[in-house]
């Protein structure tokens, strides 16, 4: 149901998801539209603080920021774990945590998938090569006893010969208890401290800009955009969303193929 914003109202602080928000992969390729990169800098020229929300690293923040034209700013990546301000890069917050025992009990039951793990700043360790453009930055190989030595910000794993609906039931079965862990679109699981978010991260950014909650408008289109869309004085999913993340957020805007971001903000700025 449509949660409409109080008359005058107009956000401050504008939190977008990269993928399937801003982004959008036409056959395979990543592209940001021309209407929607020119809502994005509008809302810049108006006094907006637009600030990316992501489950990518560090230097996917920079290649989503080049793509939609922005210069500099604040951003979360790694699904909260990590905030950050560019140029130059400087890493503001990093939460980790230990993720050798769930790693273990996942790849018990997927022995063959793909497991990565981020390395701030610089891209991810891998303990095998991820399909071309999955993850971006710097890949080292590693075994998996090595990634998990130590505490990460973020875990994935991925294993093509499984579906969607097979990783979800695998997560609920596990139980996977002291982590956060989203499913995406295929096969991809991806795995958080406790208690962080989207929500967490953009929280910290907005009490570094000084905007209040209410004042912050977000959009998003995945299960990982969910904390995010309710903490927001106003979330957005887009069109194309899941219907479980568009009967949280306020309001649903058009498909990131329509450009539903330039929808919404031109509601705004």
């Amino acid at each position: 149901m449509t949660r409409p914003a109080p008359a005058g109202w107009q956000p401050r602080l504008v939190a977008l998801d990269v993928d399937g928000t801003l982004v959008d992969w036409g056959e395979g390729v990543q592209s940001v539209s021309a209407p929607v990169r020119a809502a994005v800098l509008g809302a810049v020229d108006a006094g907006a603080h637009v600030v990316i929300s992501t489950g990518r690293s560090v230097p996917g923040v920079l290649e989503a920021a080049g793509l939609v034209g922005l210069d500099g700013g604040l951003a979360v990546a790694s699904n909260g774990a990590v905030t950050m301000s560019f140029p130059p890069v400087e890493v503001l917050d990093v939460v980790t945590f230990d993720a050798s025992e769930t790693v273990k009990l996942l790849l018990e039951e997927v022995p063959d998938a793909h497991v990565a793990v981020e390395e701030v700043g610089r891209g991810y360790r891998i303990n095998k090569e991820f399909p071309e453009g999955e993850i971006s930055g710097e890949m080292i190989v590693q075994t998996v006893e090595e990634l998990v030595a130590e505490p990460v910000t973020r875990v994935i794993i991925r294993s093509p010969d499984q579906s969607v609906e097979d990783f979800a039931d695998l997560a609920q079965r596990l139980g996977l208890h002291g982590i956060n862990y989203y499913v995406g679109y295929t096969a991809w699981l991806d795995l958080a401290p406790q208690g962080v978010s989207k929500a967490t991260g953009l929280e910290s950014i907005a009490r570094r800009l000084d905007v209040a909650q209410a004042d912050v408008l977000a959009l998003g289109d995945g299960h990982n955009d969910v904390e995010m869309l309710q903490w927001a004085g106003r979330g957005v999913a887009m069109g194309q969303s899941p219907l479980a993340v568009q009967e949280i957020a306020d309001d649903v805007t058009e498909s990131v193929q329509a450009d539903g971001v330039a929808f919404e903000l031109s509601r705004w700025f």
